[in-house]
């Protein structure tokens, strides 16, 4: 590592080449105003031109977040031209921007009211007319509403660098300039993936994922037996809503809340994650017995699913025919819950809580019905969670922790637990897999070859004599070379866990939005940090189950003796998988 000495109001510094003005400051204990306070430790394209300093070496002012120091370089941040650069910026930003504070969903949280606040910016100081704006609301995941876009293309990058794909981008020129899916379509109308990892980078409310908390309300008004579920990376994110430091585990708080706005029975998803399991599992031994397709590719992340029907149709008999975890619970408790409580379906509202905006989306989609019922009728997301308990005025750090609804699905395993990280699933397979071939359980339990951030990650086990190669990838852009190859069909691989979200679920872009205030001050790189926060404690919960296999879990086991006879049975299908669709289009 090689360092350079630079000056900051005066001081002198010794920081790593390479390293840009804004990073080399955060080090030396300075916080430049900039709409990057909240965005994962990453920038853009340094279009906002609000984190201007005075450098020397450069030409007039330069944006912190993107220009790299250098040897003997001297910085002002405080000088009267840099601070007056600044706040002319942000008003400027002002100027072109939808003001309804108090109504939008982003405040609280918004980048631009706070980089307003800390620089003096004056409101009215530029006056005059706004760009044409464009509302979207079509989508059921996310609304686009352009007159509260400020143009720093952080959601551009964002979807460039998760997929590659570039669904947004900056359509017109000039005033009329905005950020749109091609042609200014709907995202609803586009190859879009619904994901929200653009709504989490998203300073304003510009991009927000679409509420459903007004369905629970009008459910229990009509007297609905309305039930919530909730996704194992909730409970990793859910405390920072409430100002706990991130990757502090909160699922008995969150199940104390839960019971307290009133919903009828309140359970964890991780059983749906335990069947899926076993449906999964199975499912990957009888292709390769029985000489199916392979290699096989897990269908529990909507984003992949619909990223999987825009450009790889014709290699969907690749994936899994297993519906998602939550969208198998729904069915159990739309058919077996209800048969043995003696409830209609039709009365039955299934709610789940999701770190996610595309499972708003798959909720949706007519081949997750059973019989014209849809298997799940609400998703909130992590955050629309933090507004709801808010709303109801509980005090969320004084709850005592309570346990989940313990019939008929209470019960939960380790396994079920870590399908909110990369690798989780891969890893929650294996340990069935390995059960059912070998005979016997795996003695270290865990899989850590499929654990980490690396954006594809790979391991060959023999289990009973056979060599299974499998391989892992989060992020769409990391998928593209393994779908390439099964379509051209070198894959080496037998089964493969695929995630829409960088870092899987415990970064969906329904997830808590990251700050660095509840982050250590020492932690500087967020966007390494606060996954590895998160994900640590889904592992923690892992390690204290009494059960750490899906195939052991004694519900689940009671479920298939009651009620589906056996994993993959005519029953099982019938309520637990689905089909995809191969021709897809684009652009409507």
């Amino acid at each position: 590592m090689s360092l350079v000495n630079i000056k900051i109001e005066g001081v002198p510094y010794q920081v790593e080449a390479g390293l840009t003005i804004m990073e080399a400051a955060k080090l030396c204990g300075y916080d430049i105003p900039s709409l990057c306070t909240f965005n994962h430790g990453q920038c853009s394209l340094g279009s906002c031109r609000v984190c201007l300093v005075e450098a020397t070496g450069a030409r007039g002012l330069v944006a912190s977040c993107v220009y790299p120091v250098a040897e003997g370089m001297e910085v002002r941040i405080s000088s009267p031209k840099a601070v007056k650069a600044r706040r002319t910026s942000v008003e400027l930003l002002l100027s072109n921007h939808n003001r309804n504070c108090q109504q939008c969903s982003k405040n609280g949280n918004c980048e631009l009211l706070n980089v307003a606040q800390v620089t003096g910016a004056r409101e009215g100081a530029f006056a005059g007319k706004k760009t044409s704006t464009t509302y979207d609301e079509i989508s059921p995941s996310i609304i686009r509403d352009t007159s509260k876009c400020i143009l720093c293309g952080r959601c551009v990058v964002r979807c460039q660098e998760a997929h590659g794909n570039g669904i947004l981008g900056f359509e017109n020129r000039g005033f009329e300039t905005i950020v749109a899916p091609a042609g200014n379509h709907s995202f609803a109308n586009s190859p879009c993936l619904l994901c929200g990892q653009c709504v989490s980078v998203c300073p304003t409310g510009a991009l927000m994922e679409k509420s459903e908390i007004w369905k629970i309300d009008k459910a229990m008004a009509e007297g609905k037996h309305v039930v919530v579920q909730t996704a194992p990376a909730v409970r990793a994110s859910l405390g920072e809503e409430f100002g706990m430091k991130i990757g502090t585990p909160v699922t008995g708080k969150m199940v104390a809340a839960l019971k307290r706005l009133g919903f009828d029975k309140v359970y964890d998803t991780n059983f749906g994650a335990d069947l899926t399991i076993m449906e999964e599992a199975n499912e990957l031994i009888a292709r390769i017995k029985n000489g199916g397709t392979l290699p096989m590719i897990t269908s529990c992340s909507p984003g992949w699913v619909n990223y999987a029907e825009y450009y790889y149709g014709d290699c969907t008999d690749h994936l899994s025919s297993c519906k998602s975890p939550h969208e198998m619970q729904g069915a159990i408790i739309k058919s077996y819950y209800a048969e043995k409580n003696g409830i209609d379906p039709k009365d039955i509202f299934v709610v789940s809580i999701m770190p996610c905006t595309a499972k708003k989306y798959e909720k949706e989609r007519p081949q997750l019905a059973v019989n014209g019922i849809p298997d799940v009728d609400a998703v909130l997301t992590t955050r629309e969670l933090g507004n709801l308990i808010k709303r109801s005025g509980i005090n969320f750090a004084k709850l005592p922790d309570e346990e989940f609804d313990q019939d008929i699905m209470g019960t939960y395993t380790g396994a079920g637990v870590i399908f909110g990280v990369t690798g989780g699933v891969m890893e929650a397979a294996l340990r069935t897999a390995y059960y059912v071939l070998e005979g016997k359980e795996y003695g270290p339990v865990n899989f850590t070859e499929v654990r980490g951030f690396d954006g594809i990650k790979e391991a060959t086990f023999n289990l009973a004599g056979n060599e299974i190669k499998i391989a892992v990838a989060h992020g769409m852009k990391n998928a593209k070379p393994i779908m390439d190859d099964i379509r051209a069909g070198k894959s080496p691989y037998t089964f493969i866990e695929i995630m829409c979200c960088p870092g899987g679920c415990i970064n969906g872009g329904g997830q808590s939005y990251v700050r660095p205030s509840l982050l250590p001050n020492e932690d500087v790189d967020i966007i390494d940090t606060y996954m590895t926060k998160r994900a640590n404690a889904l592992y923690s919960e892992d390690e204290r189950q009494t059960y750490r296999q899906s195939h052991n879990n004694p519900q689940i086991q009671q479920l298939y003796a009651d009620y589906l006879g056996e994993p993959n049975s005519h029953k099982a299908h019938e309520l637990l998988h689905t089909t995809y669709v191969k021709d897809r289009v684009r652009f409507e």
